[in-house]
């Protein structure tokens, strides 16, 4: 099997086209590019793929859209570069070293041969890529405001990862000594849910466990600014906005103090038509439907183990495992997984990417 160590890029002007590219590979191949395990990388590799199959993305960065909006050039054109060998490049698999490397620069214990948590990974990702192509948004945002991730409020930046990703959860909090109730919003771009079994369970079961009401007594009180005091408060949770692709987190990993341990669960997730209309706040609701395009899976333990990632090929609608420098592809029945930890959703059917003039 061809391979390529990727070198750091010399300039910014790589305006890639899926029609322009001189590459071996035909476009049914496009996108079906390994990437290499640098030791114990097996959590980041999974995670780029996915982010690396997402047609809205693949043509942000394929297109040189992203060179406008840089803040910072590193990050950016690490990941636009990744995404050209992958789709672009004429080997069957790659280095993930130079995105790797500005990675760690940053955040070091991603640069360390040991293993991370690929949701933790993820969530860095999305953020850096934020933070460096975020652009001004005029509109105002409304409410008291906190936030899901770094204390950050509904941004009144935008760039293409909250385009794509960033929804809005919103909490109706109602003391149960006078009744005042108040909202509270929060932005995410990963929503973390509960399982609600040690067996077997529906990722439905796990939506509905995440958005039940909760009754917060004893130290979880919460101080009544109409009381004066910390009351008992009901905190019911619900969609203010829902996320065109929405990324779901099973928490499979357990820790209270030294306890700790891994959910195995088998939990059931559609492929189609997941509905999430029933956890959108009614003035919002849309009836949105959603398609599995992505699942990040965990297989072994804890405190070791090893990640691989199922992704649905744009161009031939197939579906295929990424295990590192291994592609192969799937059938639809195989995409079920018991080692499933993050899932991808879209609302809309991915198109092929290509290069938008």
């Amino acid at each position: 099997m061809a391979s390529q160590s990727t070198s750091a890029p010399d300039d910014l002007n790589i305006f890639y086209s899926l029609e322009e590219s001189n590459g071996e590979k035909s476009q049914q191949y496009q996108g079906l590019t390994g990437l290499h395990n640098l030791g114990n990388t097996c959590y980041m590799n999974a995670v780029l793929q996915c982010l690396c199959s997402i047609s809205p993305l693949v043509e942000y960065f394929l297109s040189g859209k992203y060179i406008t909006a840089l803040e910072n050039v590193e990050i950016a054109t690490a990941f636009a570069y990744l995404m050209a060998d992958i789709w672009l490049g004429d080997f069957d698999c790659v280095s993930p070293e130079v995105f790797c490397s500005v990675i760690g620069d940053r955040h070091p214990a991603f640069t360390k041969k040991t293993q991370q948590d690929a949701q933790e990974f993820l969530i860095y990702v999305l953020s850096e890529l934020h933070e460096t192509l975020k652009k001004l948004n005029k509109r105002r945002s409304q409410g008291n405001i906190s936030t899901a991730r770094e204390n950050r409020g509904i941004s009144h930046e935008t760039s293409i990862i909250t385009q794509l990703f960033e929804g809005q959860l919103s909490y109706e909090i109602t003391c149960l000594e006078c009744q005042n109730t108040t909202v509270k919003n929060e932005v995410f771009t990963v929503l973390s849910l509960p399982i609600p079994s040690e067996t077997a369970c529906s990722l439905q079961d796990c939506l509905e466990c995440f958005f039940q009401q909760d009754i917060l007594t004893w130290n979880n009180q919460i101080q009544c600014s109409w009381c004066g005091t910390k009351q008992d408060t009901a905190v019911k949770t619900c969609l203010a906005k829902a996320p065109k692709i929405v990324i779901l987190h099973l928490k499979r990993f357990d820790c209270q103090g030294s306890y700790k341990r891994k959910l195995g669960t088998d939990i059931h997730y559609p492929l189609n038509n997941l509905d999430l209309s029933p956890y959108v706040y009614p003035l919002f609701r849309k009836n949105p439907k959603y398609s599995l395009c992505a699942v990040v899976n965990h297989f072994g333990y804890l405190d070791g183990g090893h990640y691989t990632a199922f992704c649905k090929h744009a161009v031939t609608q197939n579906w295929y495992s990424f295990d590192d420098s291994q592609v192969t592809e799937i059938p639809h029945s195989s995409v079920q997984s018991a080692a499933a930890y993050l899932l991808f959703y879209s609302c809309q059917a991915f198109s092929v990417p290509t290069r938008k003039h």
